[in-house]
């Protein structure tokens, strides 16, 4: 598959900081009200010091755009203060959201041994949740969202654990991964950031929270 063009323009890519949810381990899916920990304030505080050093000298006008989670918007006010941009003209969107975890939001890990299969290695469910999305499912409605944007603009994306890796998978043309058919790119830890151009990513910060959980 060839990348995605975005006209020149740069896509910084970010998954939310720790919620409580991700603290007590539990399974946020599309729930919409979990805030972030001090842990989470302080990896966007982080994402938007690098983001703001990467842009030096000249920063530009930057659109903002993010889930419309509470802890996406949250991570998203802190490193639009950082670039000098303005919160309050954020766009967000539902399509950006979490993979959905049907029946299993808001349940503790811990209370789905035997029931959900993870792949460990690459940190990625396996057990499609009951009324939940799979991998798929998130590509589609990523495809949609990716299909009516202009890239006029450089712009900062806040998102999710897995929503983000399907995101940049399409965005750099990965092929579909064998196991679960969608294009997924590698894992980073909470807290970084990435950069895509016209099909080409470049890790601007690696940050050092956990890998992802839904």
């Amino acid at each position: 598959m060839s990348g995605i063009n975005t006209n020149g323009k740069r896509l910084f890519i970010a998954r939310h900081g720790e919620t409580i949810f991700n603290l007590a381990a539990r399974i946020q899916g599309d729930h919409v009200h979990t805030p972030l920990t001090r842990a989470g304030f302080a990896q966007a505080d982080a994402m938007g010091r690098a983001l703001a050093l990467h842009l030096a000298p000249n920063p530009l006008t930057l659109d903002l755009i993010a889930s419309d989670t509470d802890r996406a918007l949250q991570t998203l006010s802190v490193v639009a203060e950082h670039v000098g941009a303005d919160w309050h003209q954020a766009r967000s969107d539902a399509r950006l959201q979490e993979i959905d975890m049907g029946e299993w939001g808001g349940v503790y890990y811990r209370d789905l041994a035997g029931k959900l299969e993870i792949d460990e290695e690459e940190r990625l469910f396996v057990t499609v949740a009951p009324g939940g999305e799979d991998y798929r499912d998130v590509a589609k409605r990523l495809e949609h969202w990716i299909a009516e944007q202009d890239f006029a603009r450089d712009a900062v994306l806040i998102s999710h654990g897995m929503t983000s890796r399907v995101l940049r998978g399409l965005l750099v043309g990965a092929d579909p991964h064998p196991r679960f058919g969608a294009p997924i790119a590698a894992g980073l830890p909470q807290g970084s950031i990435v950069q895509i151009r016209d099909g080409v990513e470049e890790i601007i910060h690696t940050g050092g929270g956990e890998g992802e959980k839904a």
